[in-house]
């Protein structure tokens, strides 16, 4: 019919819980125990064995609420399967059932990149290191020469003069005369151009601060006087560097 407007369904009822029932069975016990003591007459044998029955079950339903709040923790445990992996559970791909686990797709590995070690050169292989020049030896000074004179004579005593000569062209920076006396006896004095030291009749002269180079093609000059007799005073050996002295006789 138009002119019927639709009646709205009437709201669910509210779910009932267990505080609701135990309280409406305490309400339905206290009003059948005040029944009974009231003294009404149409009180039977049926009412007081419900009413026995009520309290039993509430005196049981108290008891196991009671127990279930203080001691949760004596209920068994419920053990929930562990969700599967991300790798054991894929997508599934499109025309795939859905109860059909994919199988897991591998990870791809990161790359580590290697390192590269550079082999060395085999002996065969020419090296890239430039060939190092040999440092230039300096050059070698040429050896040296000696000559030995007598240049004046006295009563006791005579002068002598050594000249040592450089034939090269480079420098002589050291070098060693040696004279040897006959006797012991004789005395080497006033010695020019050398330091002198003795070793019995062995004289050895080394150059002094004015004589310490000779110079390229040139010479220079030892002078001293031997004293303790002219006869038989002529040195028996001259050396310069090993190399024997020209002049003696």
């Amino acid at each position: 019919m138009k002119g019927r407007q639709a009646v709205p369904a009437p709201p669910p009822r509210p779910r009932r819980t267990v505080a609701i029932i135990l309280l409406d069975r305490i309400v339905a016990a206290a009003t059948a125990v005040r029944q009974v003591f009231t003294g009404r007459g149409d009180v039977s044998r049926a009412t007081w064995v419900a009413v026995i029955a009520a309290l039993g079950v509430l005196v049981a339903t108290v008891v196991s609420v009671v127990g279930v709040l203080r001691s949760p923790e004596e209920l068994a445990p419920v053990t929930l399967d562990p969700p599967p992996s991300v790798g054991q559970v894929g997508t599934p791909a499109v025309g795939t059932p859905q109860g059909q686990a994919q199988p897991a797709q591998a990870s791809p590995t990161a790359s580590v990149p290697s390192t590269v070690t550079a082999a060395p050169p085999s002996a065969g292989s020419p090296s890239k290191t430039p060939p190092s020049h040999a440092s230039t030896a300096p050059p070698t000074p040429a050896a040296l020469a000696a000559e030995f004179a007598v240049e004046d004579n006295a009563l006791l005593s005579y002068g002598a003069a050594v000249t040592i000569s450089n034939p090269g062209s480079v420098p002589s920076e050291r070098w060693t005369l040696t004279v040897t006396l006959p006797r012991e006896s004789l005395r080497v004095s006033s010695v020019q151009g050398a330091q002198v030291s003795h070793d019995g009749a062995v004289w050895t002269f080394v150059p002094d601060g004015s004589s310490g180079q000779v110079p390229g093609s040139a010479s220079v000059r030892v002078t001293f006087r031997v004293n303790g007799s002219t006869v038989g005073a002529t040195p028996t050996a001259c050396t310069i560097d090993g190399v024997a002295c020209g002049g003696l006789g």
